[in-house]
């Protein structure tokens, strides 16, 4: 029993950490739960890209998908409050202007943004709201029946989500943390994962998802599932070469990166 409670205090931590939703005044947890946060960053993704998907449902209704998709993207900045953004914006400002390990890190700590930062968002947000509105108009001139276009939209939205943080989460399997506790940002280093504990938490996050596609009849191509993997793997090697660790900036950009290989590797494979 107090095994279950742990484990929903968990993924409760994770819920509070990774939204700006109210959730800490239903439900307090302890500090050390923090700490397993990004074990549960999936299911969080189930939240945020739950929330865009029936966003665009909604908004596609009456308006054009390129409108609609950027109403997504804004209701997972409302709910998120920017939290990954600004950890891409450090980690463009750190990699591209950082001179050594030491310097890099104090960039990344630095709250006011930089050239390189301002330059990752614009490519970053420019890329999205070209690559999305044009999956969907693909998915409508390639769907034999135009009724289930909007359902594929709204699952791959689901999915990159939830599956971009399930990759972005192995960093704390592959990495130390590259700061000293007392120096983090949010004033949490995430425990280590076990291999093991990552690969069932990840079966159970995208089960759900797994469902839905066979319910909609439609899979999507092994490769916009394994891409991020790869990407995610570069990045490591990128972060263990300058930082010889991550950094919760580092989680955040690596989970918008994975996230946009997976929407382009559609984009590539639908055209």
């Amino acid at each position: 029993m107090q095994r279950l409670r742990n484990t929903f205090d968990d993924l409760w931590a994770a819920l509070i950490f990774f939204t700006r939703l109210p959730w800490w005044r239903l439900h307090e947890v302890g500090a050390d739960h923090f700490r397993k946060a990004a074990q549960y960053w999936p299911f969080a993704g189930w939240l945020t890209g739950g929330a865009m998907a029936a966003t665009f449902c909604f908004a596609s209704q009456e308006l054009p998908f390129a409108t609609s998709m950027l109403l997504a993207l804004g209701m997972r900045l409302l709910l998120t409050g920017a939290l990954h953004e600004d950890g891409l914006a450090d980690f463009c400002d750190g990699m591209g202007g950082g001179r050594d390990r030491q310097h890099t890190l104090s960039i990344m700590k630095d709250s006011h943004i930089g050239t390189f930062g301002v330059l990752g968002l614009i490519f970053y947000f420019l890329g999205m709201y070209n690559v999305l509105p044009g999956i969907a108009e693909d998915f409508v001139r390639l769907s034999n029946e135009p009724q289930d276009v909007i359902p594929k939209v709204c699952a791959l939205l689901l999915t990159a989500d939830v599956w971009g943080k399930c990759c972005a989460a192995l960093l704390t399997a592959q990495l130390p943390y590259a700061r000293k506790e007392e120096e983090a940002k949010a004033r949490v280093v995430y425990t280590p994962m076990l291999w093991g504990g990552q690969a069932l938490r990840t079966l159970l996050a995208m089960a759900p998802i797994a469902a839905l596609w066979f319910w909609l009849d439609w899979i999507p191509h092994p490769l916009a599932l394994a891409v991020p993997l790869l990407t995610e793997l570069l990045l490591m090697l990128w972060m263990r070469r300058r930082l010889d660790g991550y950094t919760g900036d580092c989680c955040g950009a690596t989970f918008l990166l994975c996230e946009a290989s997976i929407y382009l590797m559609t984009a590539l494979l639908v055209h």
